[in-house]
């Protein structure tokens, strides 16, 4: 393509608005444009790489045995009504009535939908198993889109669904996804990790998130040094410690003491002369509309996902000011376990302490020398909490370490949530009725590019790796006034494009330093320059983008270097690894 009839808007101001990385090159980089909050429009520099992630994507898919289908975006309530899901998924399902009054939603997500049909077109276990996947826009409306097309409202998704006749079928069908998506995600030359995560929304017993490392990353991952265990922050287990075996002898007498306009822990701890780790803190939640009390030491944070996990709760959310006076008799900060009538629950942090500090459920009071089974009773211990680098790790007790990362892709195995919801059944070799067993699996399309972009740049701009790269080659003719300067450049150009390499010609007539520029910001992972000085020894500058390499090569010998250095890249991406 010449760069003279490329509607490449290039950029060297940052965007006020674009808090990363990845939001600001792709403006700059004139890969993408604003619409209106959440949504945006991919110019041809920035669709190109959308579709190079979606050929790498189709190929494994196809590879895996997955059959690409495409569905409508606009859904009937029916069916979300069927897996009970309408009410359930919150603000973020956007709805909308047509001009008959009927109710449909924007597609979140496809599982009604793929579900709807193959309930009605796959009836006996000869038909399974299956795996259907699209790649298509989704809509949801992110109550604070930000990051670009990191967290937006409308994005290009790859979703999949699988059938299968039992668990083992099902387990098969996941390991396939599992290894594609390792596969898509090496392909792209990203440096990603695979970790156990929460289903969420989406609903499943079991699922794996996709991680890309960047240190701009808004997600948490563990990971351990020792062993092969990665989770995200909110699934990372906590290990049971080793209980300690505990003397009533050595419990000290119940003390209410009276705590005038004492209320933070730095406060409590200082007044009563205690250690942070001697104070308890009481958390009241309100779980599907019961509160619940989640005790945790103080130095602690609850894992909110853990608690509703535990419960098999469909919401849970903080209680108001009003019902923490309601439920314990006193204003927030004063809540403790004795004389509570509601269940408790203590996580593990709290099972060997004795003799320590609570609320006393009334203002300006707390209490000291509390101890579980003397003063109240508890519903259950169990791992409330969210883990900490200081934790071992659950599996191995090796060391832990929390990184930064970016979610790319999301595999689940859903079990019978929605085929049961929605009667998705076959037939056995008996006849008789059973229900499929699902997976689902999803990448976000703009949202890998995204994160390419915040693992791959540098001052300058983008670093594509060779996979992605919208183009591969830039030849830049340092004096477009220089008839043998631009001669060669035109001859190199359309020898390229005779051989298919995806390249560049930077015709415009501007000078050399702005063209150098440009090349480092849209990230072209090859540049070729074309000067008199080189020329007249019948050379050409082959420069790097990653490494900043600059080498010479005869003229008639550097088509062959690049097709080899491309071949190489794509095959084996330099940077592609799991960690």
């Amino acid at each position: 393509m010449r760069y003279s009839e490329m509607f490449l808007p290039t950029g060297r101001e940052v965007p006020s608005d674009a808090e990363v990385i990845s939001h600001q090159l792709m403006i700059r980089a004139g890969m993408i444009r604003k619409l209106t909050s959440g949504i945006y429009s991919y110019l041809p520099m920035g669709y190109r790489v959308i579709r190079k992630l979606e050929q790498i994507i189709r190929e494994e898919m196809n590879k895996a045995g997955a059959q690409e289908v495409h569905l409508p975006m606009v859904q009937p309530a029916e069916l979300w009504q069927e897996s009970g899901r309408w009410v359930h998924y919150g603000k973020e399902l956007l709805r909308l009535r047509d001009r008959h009054d009927h109710e449909y939603c924007l597609g979140p997500t496809h599982e009604e939908v793929i579900t709807s049909m193959v309930r009605n077109d796959i009836k006996t276990y000869r038909q399974l198993p299956r795996n259907l996947y699209q790649i298509q826009t989704k809509f949801r409306d992110e109550v604070r889109p930000r990051f670009g097309v990191m967290r937006c409202r409308e994005f290009g998704m790859k979703d999949a669904y699988s059938f299968d006749v039992d668990e083992a079928g099902a387990e098969k069908s996941y390991e396939k996804m599992f290894t594609a998506y390792n596969n898509i995600f090496r392909r792209c030359g990203l440096k990603f990790r695979p970790v156990e995560a929460d289903s969420g929304s989406i609903g499943g017993k079991y699922s794996h998130e996709f991680m890309v490392m960047a240190a701009s990353g808004e997600d948490a991952m563990v990971f351990c040094e020792k062993c092969s265990y990665a989770a995200n922050l909110e699934k990372a287990e906590v290990e049971c410690p080793e209980k300690k075996i505990i003397y009533e002898d050595d419990w000290l007498p119940l003390e209410e003491i009276h705590t005038p306009n004492v209320r933070t822990i730095e406060e409590v701890r200082a007044f009563l002369n205690v250690y942070p780790q001697d104070i308890v803190k009481t958390l009241i939640f309100i779980v599907d509309g019961k509160p619940y009390a989640v005790l945790i030491r103080v130095d602690q944070e609850v894992n909110e996902i853990k608690v509703k996990n535990y419960l098999g709760a469909t919401e849970l959310e903080l209680a108001s000011d009003e019902i923490i006076m309601k439920t314990t008799g006193a204003p927030r900060g004063f809540a403790g376990p004795v004389n509570i009538n509601i269940p408790v629950l203590i996580d593990y942090s709290v099972i060997d302490m004795i003799n320590f500090v609570t609320g006393a459920n009334k203002e300006d009071y707390h209490f000291k020398n509390v101890n579980i089974g003397r003063d109240f009773k508890i519903e259950a211990f169990a791992d409330f909490r969210v883990i900490t680098d200081q934790d071992k790790c659950p599996r191995c007790g090796g060391d832990i370490k929390i990184a930064r990362g970016i979610e790319v892709g999301h595999v689940f195995k859903l079990g019978t949530k929605y085929s049961k919801a929605m009667k998705a059944v076959y037939l056995d070799k008996d006849g008789q009725e059973k229900i499929m067993i699902m997976g689902c699996y999803g990448i976000g399309i703009g949202r890998t590019v995204a994160a390419g972009i915040e693992q791959n740049h540098d001052e300058n701009g983008i670093v594509w790796p060779m996979a992605l790269a919208p183009y591969h080659v830039i030849i830049t003719p340092v004096n477009v006034n220089e008839k043998d300067v631009m001669d060669t450049a035109e001859n190199l150009y359309n020898s390229m494009l005779t051989k298919g390499i995806e390249v560049i010609f930077d015709d415009r007539d501007e000078r050399a330093g702005v063209k150098f520029k440009d090349a480092d910001l849209i990230g072209i992972p090859l540049r070729i320059i074309v000067g008199q000085k080189n020329l007249a020894q019948g050379n050409v500058e082959l420069k790097i983008r990653k490494t900043g390499e600059n080498s010479l090569y005869p003229l008639q010998d550097v088509v062959q270097q690049v097709q080899q250095m491309i071949s190489q890249e794509v095959d084996s991406p330099a940077g592609g690894s799991l960690l």
